[in-house]
């Protein structure tokens, strides 16, 4: 059970994610968060020492959400590894769909933005996206060894996928449609079934 402790970091954690998924970290206030998150500012600063290291719990604590979250996708016995691919691209494509900016990606949100504003920060990300390209990778590697995907480096093609996404996603905000997204689901799709090319 958690304790009063944990609830309340947590409880500033989830309110900071909502604000920020919607306004971008410097638009954000201190005095903002902690109107929404009904706390003190004596208790923000029992949990964090800046918002800087506020900013880095946060992007920590949605990867681990995530990475569960991924994991749970990648680990379907009922599907082969291309499907579970294709259908955490195609849950991209919806999310980025919606018109609810708190349920978007944050590495989309914040790269461009935190990654000149704080080392701390941008390190977070950094490590964060690793962890995720490690679990694409794995499932690739699942796709390959049950032969619904071709044989491939299962890094470099979960890198060159990810990096296609992020890129589309920014520009789909430019365009507001999801056109870009159709594209790379075709290119994902035709990459994981005929290899990568070099």
């Amino acid at each position: 059970m958690k304790t009063e402790t944990q609830d309340t970091r947590q409880h500033i954690l989830d309110t900071g994610y909502q604000l920020i998924a919607q306004q971008g970290f410097s638009n954000v206030g201190l005095s903002q968060l902690l109107k929404h998150a009904d706390v003190p500012k004596g208790s923000f600063y029992h949990y964090f020492k800046s918002k800087e290291q506020f900013g880095e719990a946060l992007i920590q604590d949605y990867f681990e959400n995530y990475q569960v979250r991924l994991k749970t996708r990648f680990e379907d016995s009922a599907q082969n590894g291309y499907q579970r691919l294709i259908g955490y691209w195609q849950c991209w494509i919806d999310i980025q769909a919606q018109e609810c900016a708190t349920q978007r990606c944050l590495v989309v949100k914040l790269s461009a933005e935190v990654a000149d504003l704080s080392e701390l920060m941008r390190i977070a990300l950094l490590e964060g996206v690793e962890s995720v390209l490690g679990l694409i990778a794995d499932c690739i590697d699942a796709g390959i060894k049950d032969g619904s995907i071709a044989k491939m480096d299962s890094y470099k093609a979960a890198e060159h996928l990810y990096n296609l996404w992020v890129g589309a996603s920014l520009l789909c905000k430019l365009t507001q449609t999801q056109t870009g997204l159709q594209r790379v689901m075709k290119t994902t799709q035709a990459m994981l079934k005929n290899g990568m090319y070099q």
